[in-house]
């Protein structure tokens, strides 16, 4: 009896065993691909961002520009008096033209430091921006289109055209995002505190 027992409850469990297989199982992958790199490229937001962002860019060559010519003229200058001396120690005053160059050299790269972090600190803000509304905007696009997958266009060595959802992202991203913010992250815009160092 107990025999007989066991073995109903063995091809209980073996009848069981198949659907429990079934249900662990992943769906079958439907994709959709997006050409990453034409929606951050074409996008409205994005192109009006690029076009202050390169502002930014040429503003910190010219202050660069700026900043350098003065302090290479000093620089051929100093090194023209010092050349004169033949070995000899600078007087007082060419020390101190030496010790001012050095301080102008050493502001100038402080504050081309701090354009150039916030610089980034803007590219990263707008490229946050864009990407908050870009995967809800994509996933929208999947669940359309019955996809449960979606893929960069550089991620796949041959794809159908017809994966391809680029232009319903585009068009979904123009509509939810006409533009960005182009400053710094939060972050950036307040000085950090310094931490204490632990021991």
């Amino acid at each position: 009896m107990t025999n007989k027992l066991v073995l109903a409850a063995l091809a209980a469990t073996a009848i069981a065993a198949p659907t429990a297989a079934q249900a662990q199982r992943a769906p079958a992958a439907v994709v959709v691909v997006v050409d990453s790199q034409r929606v951050y490229s074409e996008c409205t937001a994005c192109r009006a961002a690029v076009t202050q962002l390169q502002g930014l860019a040429q503003q910190l060559q010219s202050r660069q520009q700026a900043l350098a010519g003065p302090i290479q003229t000093e620089a051929q200058a100093i090194q023209t008096a010092v050349n004169a001396l033949q070995g000899r120690q600078p007087d007082k005053a060419l020390q101190d033209r030496i010790v001012a160059l050095q301080n102008r050299q050493e502001q100038a790269n402080q504050e081309l430091g701090r354009l150039q972090q916030n610089a980034q600190s803007t590219q990263l803000n707008v490229r946050r921006q864009i990407d908050a509304r870009l995967g809800p905007i994509i996933n929208q696009v999947m669940t359309q289109r019955g996809a449960n997958l979606a893929l960069d266009v550089e991620a796949t060595l041959a794809r159908s055209n017809a994966l391809d959802v680029t232009d319903a992202v585009l068009a979904a991203l123009n509509q939810q995002l006409p533009s960005v913010s182009v400053t710094p992250l939060p972050q950036q815009q307040q000085p950090q505190q310094q931490r204490p160092q632990g021991r």
